[in-house]
This record gives C-alpha cells, structure tokens and sequence, in this order.
C-alpha cells in the first residue's frame, strides 16, 4: 500500500512538472520561442534610402550621391586558401583608403619639390608595406570567422576599384549598392555644408552645418526586406519574401547665390594670405528676406575627405564661434538712442580726453579726441569716448532692452547645427564700466550671424527678419516653401533712415574711404577687437572686421567680412574693410548693379 501511495505520488508530481514546464515553453516563453525559431527560417536586410541632394539657388548641386559599394565575403563559400585571398584582396583595398590620405594643401607642397618627394619614397614604400600587411592579416581574420556566414569586408569602395575585385572572381565574395557624398565643387561651402559619416551602429548620419540640422529630412527611411532561407543562410527561391521599399531623403534647394559664394571664397582665400591671417570668414545676407546669400571660412575642408582633417575645421565660425565684435557695435548703441530719442544728429559730446570710469580710463583707438563731435563724427572717427557718451545718454536699461531686441545674447535660430548664443553678462551683473565698454563692442562676444541680421534689421527699415538658408525642401510628393519671416520691429523706419546716412557718412569719411568703388553708396563701419586671453588681453592679436550693405538705398546685401589675427596691420579699417569693398566691387558687377553716383 505503502509502496502504491508512493508511485501515485510521484507520478502526480511528475505529471505537474511536465504541465508547468509546457505551460512556461508555450505561454510565458511562446512569443519569444517563436520568434527565434522564424529567425532561424527568415532573414531581414535594412535597405538604405537615398539621401536627399543639397541644391544652390540656381539648383545646381552642391552635395549629391555617388554609387559605391560594399564588399562581403560569404565565409561557407569561399574556397582556397584564405590567406592568398586575402594577400589579393590587401592591395586594392589600400588603395581606396590612399585615394584620400593626402590633404589638398599637403599634396600641393609634396608636389611642388621634386627633391622632397625622392628623399620620402624610401619611408613611403616602407609605409606602404606596412599598410598591406596590416591589411591583409585584418581580411584573413575575418575570413577565418567560420561560426559566421556573412562577413563585411571593406564598406564605401570605388566602383573602378570593386570592377577590379569582381575581376579576381574569388568565390565567396559579394558586393552589395551603397552611397556615398559626392561635392562636385570640392571644398566649397563645406563649413556651410557640414558632412555625413556614421554614426555608433555604422549608418550614415549628417554632422555639422546644413547635413547636421537637416538630417531627418535628407537621411529618408531604410526599406526592409525579410525573406526565407535555408539552414546555410541562403534565400530560398521559392520561399515567402516580404518587401518594404525605402522612402528617398528630401532635397533641399538653398538661398545660396553660387557665384557670390565663388567669388566670396576667392577673394578671402586671397585676403587671408594677404594680411598673414590666422583665418578668415565672409557672411552676406540679404537683409529683405534673411535668406543667406554667401557664407564662406579659411581654411576650411574636404567635406569629401572630413576624416583626414583636424576636427576643428568642421565648424562654422559664422555661427559656432563668438568674438568681441569691436567698432561694429557702435552702430547698435546709435541706433538705440537714436530710436528713443537720446540723442540726435546734432547733439554734441563735450568729451575733450580720455574717460575716467571709476579705476578704468577709457581712450580712443588712435588717441586722437574731437571736441564738441556730432554723432556722425562720432561714428566717422570711430570715437571710443564719444560711443561712450551717446551710450549714457541712453542709460544702461535702454541700452539693454535694445541690445537683446536686435537678437544678441540668444540664437537666431538659423537653419545650421550648433550655433552659439554669444555671451552676455546676466542683466544684475553690469557694472558702469560694463556698460560703458559693451557700447562700442568689448567686453561681450557676438556671433558672425547675430551681427549680420541686426545690421540688416538696419538696411531693412527696422525689422528683423529670420536667418535662412534653406529655401526650398523638395519631397517626391510635396515641395515645402520656406518663406521670409519677420521676427519684429526693433527700430522705427525713420530710425534706420537716419542711421543709414550716417553709416554712409562714415564709410565715405572715414579711415578706409580710398577703398570704396566709385560711384556706389554704400553704409558700413569698421571694427577691431582684441583678443582675450586667459582673463587678460593679448596686446599682439586683433579681429579685424567690417559690416555693410549696398547699395545703401536699396540694399541687395549685407556683409559682413571678419579676419582672425592679421599680421600686415591690426586695424579693420587696412585689412577687413579693403577685402568688404573689393568683394562688393566684384559682387555689384557679378549682379549688374549700376553706380547710384
């Protein structure tokens, strides 16, 4: 009885086990079961969506795409000894990766001396060895990866290179379309244009400029397609096959004027070595519309080759970098205490000599004071303490108000990634001598951008327009227009009238008035900061810089040309402000604008 009792339980407790354990196989672990016994049938392969083209105004391509591709190996497939294969395989493979391993500026001197290039084949070819081998011992490991099926081998390959490969007719090899960025102009606009590398998972993605802000629209969506195959890993031709196309990545179509952008980039390629510049960079707008027109750095780099560069090209100091904007701001502060009536054009400024505020004394640039001067004056001799003056008469709150209102301390929201907001002291901060310095533009940093809308806001009547650069995003079933924005009223009309004369005044009297083509009225000042340097101010360095728009009674542009650390002269007015008219004199002939004089 004993024994029966025992058998009736332990059948009882083996009969549980056996429910429990098929109902935790087919209810708690059934989806996922059956989700890895259809992988072991099925296959899924991402299909990759072409990305959209970049497109100047006249819709010419900037940035497009070339066909390249990917090189695999099938590892149950290949036959021969991997090794050979691999020692084939080593020399092509080096070579696409040499294509590009020379900067342009590194290639031009190494082929300028036939000397230098003799005396380095010795350490190239060794160079060269030492690339095959490390080539090839990295392709015979992936080959012996035998618990794989498929393995990559070499992405973004030429086609001339992959009609090579094809050629060796290695079994076991496949080649599969990819994409790859194309610039038919090579270098140009490239700090505008940003570049596309991959991201942490090895897909394509945009950094920078116009690819980084606009990624989501050119990247498009990846297609997919999920097929059934056999216990190798191969389709079955019979088998279920599911399809999902990709969906394209939109165009965009810029507001950039491919001819301004030429002769923009050439005229401050030739300034920066003129002046024996550290750098420099040219930002116009067209201050109706807010639409970018030109927006062009040196140096710059290969958008094409971005790998090879230090990564401190790639960004775009139009809008990612901040400096002390100089003179230039002088217009700011006249502008606001024109608009509120501070001052006007015949209030004079009993200022005879340097400034004192507290500790702090406050010169001209040149030591040269003009008792009893006019705004204008003012603005034309480029008067420190006379900027000083009009900024008081406005007061520190007004000055302020205004300094926000045209579009300082916060973004502009133009279409580029990473711009900055610059930097301003928060409104409890400001010192007498904060103020007194901000007034003509030291002491706070600006962007290149920022400086550009609020003097269009100037050309343009008052208003205040949105910074774009994008005009157009061309879908394969709908075309999104970006139109021109106004952000606000900053000053009134009569205003901006006045300190367009004014500016015109300045440019027609001041210090670089033997550079302004004849017969064309145009508004501007110039500008030159110091610059900061671990707290203090480097006595040897200067930004030089120059703002205007033309013609300057119905402008087409404004402009703003700023050149880092010149050697020949530290004055904006002898470097900046000669390279802002002799781009303007190209510009008004380039667009067929008559002299107004």
């Amino acid at each position: 009885m004993k024994r029966l009792n025992f058998l009736i339980i332990f059948f009882s407790l083996f009969s549980l086990a056996i429910v429990f354990k098929l109902f935790f196989l087919q209810v708690v672990m059934g989806d996922k079961l059956a989700t890895s016994a259809e992988n072991q049938h099925f296959s899924a392969l991402d299909i990759p969506a072409e990305r959209g083209k970049i497109l100047s105004s006249d819709l010419f391509p900037l940035v497009m795409n070339q066909k390249v591709f990917l090189v695999y190996a099938t590892i149950p497939d290949i036959k021969g000894d991997k090794k050979e294969i691999a020692e084939k395989l080593a020399p092509l493979f080096v070579e696409e990766d040499t294509k590009s391993d020379l900067k342009p500026e590194e290639a031009e001197s190494s082929a300028s001396s036939q000397m230098t290039q003799e005396a380095s084949s010795e350490k190239s070819e060794k160079e060269y060895k030492d690339k095959l081998a490390i080539e090839a011992a990295r392709i015979e490991d992936l080959l012996g990866l035998n618990d794989l099926i498929w393995v990559p081998l070499k992405r973004k390959m030429s086609l001339a290179i992959t009609d090579r490969i094809k050629s060796l007719s290695i079994e076991g090899l496949g080649f599969e379309e990819e994409q790859k960025r194309s610039y038919p102009e090579a270098s140009g606009s490239a700090s505008l244009l940003g570049f596309v590398g991959a991201d942490s998972n090895g897909i394509d993605k945009g950094y920078f400029g116009l690819e980084g802000f606009y990624n989501g629209e050119l990247k498009g969506r990846s297609g997919r397609l999920r097929e059934e195959v056999d216990a190798e890993g191969r389709p079955i031709l019979v088998g279920s096959r599911v399809e999902v196309p990709p969906e394209d990545g939109r165009d965009l179509v810029l507001s950039i004027d491919r001819g301004a952008q030429f002769i923009v980039e050439r005229k401050l390629k030739e300034g920066v070595a003129k002046f024996g510049a550290k750098s420099g960079s040219v930002l116009m707008m067209d201050p109706k519309t807010g639409a970018v027109l030109a927006d062009a750095s040196f140096p710059g780099f290969d958008p094409g080759r971005w790998e090879k560069y230090n990564p401190a090209r790639y960004r775009n100091p139009t809008i990612n970098d901040v400096f002390e904007p100089g003179s230039t701001f002088k217009v700011i502060t006249a502008s606001a205490a024109l608009d509120v009536v501070a001052v006007d054009q015949n209030t004079r400024c009993p200022c005879t000599g340097p400034r004192k505020i507290g500790p702090f004394e406050i010169k001209t640039w040149n030591n040269k004071y003009y008792p009893n001067s006019s705004l204008a004056e003012i603005l034309q001799h480029s008067d420190n303490v006379g900027t000083v003056f009009v900024s008081e008469k406005l007061g520190l709150e007004k000055f302020l108000d205004y300094v926000y209102n045209f579009g300082f301390g916060k973004t502009t929201g133009i279409d580029l990634e990473g711009e900055a907001t610059g930097i301003l002291h928060s409104r409890s901060e400001w010192q007498p001598i904060d103020h007194a310095t901000a007034s003509f533009g030291q002491g706070h940093s600006v962007t290149m951008v920022q400086m550009v809308n609020a003097v269009s806001a100037i050309a343009n009547g008052g208003e205040l327009m949105q910074p774009q650069v994008v005009s157009k995003i061309v879908g394969k079933d709908r075309t999104v227009e970006i139109k021109p924005r106004v952000t606000r009223r900053v000053i009134k009309r009569e205003t901006a009238s006045t300190m367009t004369e004014l500016m015109v005044n300045a440019v027609e009297n001041g210090e670089a008035r033997y550079f302004v083509p004849k017969g064309y009225r145009i508004a501007g000042k110039t500008g030159t900061a110091q610059v900061p340097v671990e707290g203090h101010y480097d006595p040897t360095k200067t930004i030089a810089s120059f703002i205007g728009f033309a013609p300057a009674d119905d402008p087409k542009f404004v402009m703003l040309v700023k050149i880092d650390e010149p050697k020949s002269s530290p004055w904006g007015s002898e470097t900046a402000a000669p390279l802002f008219f002799d781009i303007a004199k190209e510009l008004f002939t380039y667009w067929g604008l008559p002299p107004n004089q």
